[in-house]
């Protein structure tokens, strides 16, 4: 072997040198190095101790993507090239975060997407994600395979507060049909129907990772029962609707063609979302996808709440999306991986970073409220010229 060789050695050759208490002794260092949770000023800074201190199995499960996770990745750098063109000499003396999609108010443009297994990073789960939604005033989407019951979920929600509930529609349409008439009775304000799920996916951190979910994590999961109808079609909007009255929110959608069905088909919302670059590698970026709704369809707009997550990692991003149309911007991971490093005080650690960043970069661009955002104040990085132009026709400047 040359000095500029490289003996190749199996992962799994590696991971059978890593023994358990190895691990485990490695994460409680991290712990004990840890920041408390007021030292975490990024939303970067809880994914970096998360990958310290979560099991592997948890962390894979979270950070998995599809593939070479170039969606993964895409996502975050998609968002990097657009950039703000901020207005000054504005009044800032009546400012405001809140907004309201789907006739639900939000303290803040900002909701929790729904993210499975939360009780991986933390025996109290999704309860600490309900709690801290709740105080704070944001929306939270429990999702479909969710580690806590609905019924824990519910007893820890404030009484105004407002719930989504995820659902993918089931082999027998009978158990989906008693699932979204169970969570209406409950009080849930909108259902959200997953698409871009019907396939499956290699996962890639998982598949290389060892060990399995405890049961102990899986929750209500288990009662699931992983039986998704592949053979969705868009007249499943119209079974959903005679199955309950709350609002439909098509959630996975990535072209401007299917949010124009969705409004046809008579869906109130749409989520732009690539699952986290959890299914389908090289799938759009998220804010490529509103861009383009903005640019070449921005009647859109006025005729669907459109709702958007992935990538998203600062408060900055956030108010991007909101120039661009966006009534409200979705976060996952970031919220299971405060879950998993502090808890409860995690999860509302994330919030308050985000309303700091939020109202830092709207009052800096010139922009007191959310109405006051326009998509004029972003685009992508580089000269004004050609298709990256504002159109005058289509956009509403304010001089």
């Amino acid at each position: 072997m040359t000095g500029n060789q490289q003996r190749q050695i199996p992962f799994s050759d590696v991971q059978e040198h890593v023994s358990a208490d190895d691990c485990e002794a490695q994460r409680q260092r991290a712990r004990e190095a840890m920041p408390p949770v007021h030292g975490m000023v990024l939303l970067q800074d809880f994914e970096f101790w998360a990958h310290k201190v979560l099991s592997e199995v948890a962390w894979a499960y979270y950070r998995s993507a599809a593939d070479q996770e170039r969606s993964y990745d895409g996502s975050m750098e998609a968002l990097r090239r657009y950039f703000f063109r901020p207005r000054m000499l504005r009044d800032m003396s009546n400012g405001s975060t809140k907004t309201s999609f789907l006739g639900i108010t939000s303290e803040l443009p900002i909701y929790i997407a729904p993210a499975a297994m939360a009780k991986l990073g933390h025996p109290l789960g999704e309860v600490n994600l309900t709690k801290a939604a709740g105080d704070y005033g944001i929306v939270q989407s429990i999702s479909a395979n969710t580690s806590c019951s609905l019924e824990e979920i519910f007893d820890a929600k404030k009484e105004s507060q407002a719930l989504l509930y995820q659902i993918y529609i089931d082999r027998v349409r009978s158990v989906s049909a008693e699932i979204l008439q169970k969570v209406e009775r409950l009080g849930v304000r909108a259902i959200i129907f997953t698409v871009d799920v019907g396939w499956g996916s290699k996962r890639t951190l998982e598949a290389r990772t060892n060990g399995t979910i405890p049961k102990s994590s899986l929750g209500a999961f288990m009662a699931m029962g992983g039986l998704q109808d592949r053979n969705l079609s868009w007249d499943d909007i119209a079974w959903i609707r005679r199955h309950t009255k709350l609002p439909i929110i098509v959630k996975g959608v990535q072209s401007i063609e299917d949010v124009d069905l969705c409004v046809k088909h008579g869906a109130e919302g749409v989520m732009i979302s690539n699952h986290g670059g959890r299914q389908v590698d090289y799938a759009p970026a998220p804010i490529d996808i509103l861009y383009e709704i903005r640019t070449f369809r921005p009647d859109l707009f006025g005729k669907i709440d459109i709702m958007i997550d992935g990538g998203v990692r600062s408060g900055a991003d956030v108010v991007k999306l909101l120039a661009l149309g966006a009534k409200a911007v979705g976060f996952g991971r970031t919220f299971l991986y405060a879950n998993g490093t502090h808890g409860e005080e995690g999860v509302r650690r994330v919030i308050e970073i985000l309303r700091e960043e939020i109202v830092n970069t709207m009052r800096n661009i010139g922009a007191a409220t959310i109405s006051d955002l326009k998509p004029e104040m972003v685009g992508p990085a580089g000269p004004w010229v050609g298709a990256n132009r504002p159109s005058y026709a289509t956009m509403d400047w304010k001089l």
